[in-house]
């Protein structure tokens, strides 16, 4: 039995609430069970220096945890002077998820930022934060549209991202952060709405794994975003 008493394929309860700042041309709470991520989107005239006249825009993302989203206070990585490696790794794969998604030609010369604050964690929040970004970004692009910037919206397809493990050797759902720290493999997955993979993140902790659990684990991540696809939907109104 799982410490959630979930069964193995079954998420924690996913919540996705848009418009909760009042400024970001688009936002959201997003929340796995414990896990809490608030997802703005930014957007901005211009492209960075290397994009320069290439009649294309860009997407990118920062994240971060907010000092007291765990169980004892971290220092603010800003206070400290840079950032972790784990932090660039995780809001290098938020934009890689988000620009595998859309037309960067369509969106014209314009910049979107990401911002995912991580409120409270309890595992997952790498992936929290992609699907939550999707929604967020969506909004700013439905922004450009509706103020007439852009005909069309220049998103091609839906991104979510779930983490699977090995569990008491039973591949498993949507891991916390009980199951996360006690797996014996852990994975997460980056899903696009036709099903392309966009990364896959699989690391043996204890005991390598199987190709019998990586499948299982590759099935659950698939069957868990096409819920999370849904959910999606149903936060933009669709």
């Amino acid at each position: 039995m799982r410490p959630s008493n979930r069964k193995p394929d079954q998420l924690r309860d996913v919540v996705i609430e848009t418009g909760v700042t009042r400024y970001a041309e688009g936002s959201c709470m997003v929340s796995f069970g414990h896990t809490k991520v608030l997802v703005t989107a930014s957007l901005e005239q211009g492209v960075p220096s290397f994009l320069k006249g290439k009649g294309q825009g860009w997407v990118t993302a920062e994240y971060g945890m907010l000092p007291r989203s765990t169980h004892t206070r971290s220092r603010r990585e800003a206070a400290a002077g840079k950032q972790s490696g784990r932090t660039q790794e995780i809001q290098r794969l938020i934009g890689r998820s988000m620009r595998a998604i859309i037309d960067l030609k369509a969106l014209g010369e314009r910049q979107i930022t990401l911002d995912c604050d991580v409120i409270q964690a309890d595992g997952g929040t790498r992936t929290a934060s992609i699907t939550g970004a999707w929604v967020a970004l969506s909004m700013a692009c439905d922004k450009l549209v509706a103020d007439k910037v852009i005909e069309s919206s220049p998103i091609i397809d839906q991104v979510a991202a779930i983490s699977c493990g090995v569990f008491e050797n039973t591949p498993v759902l949507d891991l916390d952060y009980d199951e996360d720290s006690n797996a014996e493999t852990d994975a997460n997955f980056v899903i696009t709405g036709n099903g392309h993979s966009v990364e896959i993140q699989a690391t043996g902790e204890k005991r390598g794994f199987s190709r019998d659990e990586f499948n299982a684990l590759f099935d659950l991540a698939h069957a868990g975003c096409k819920t999370l696809f849904e959910l999606q939907n149903k936060a933009l109104g669709r």
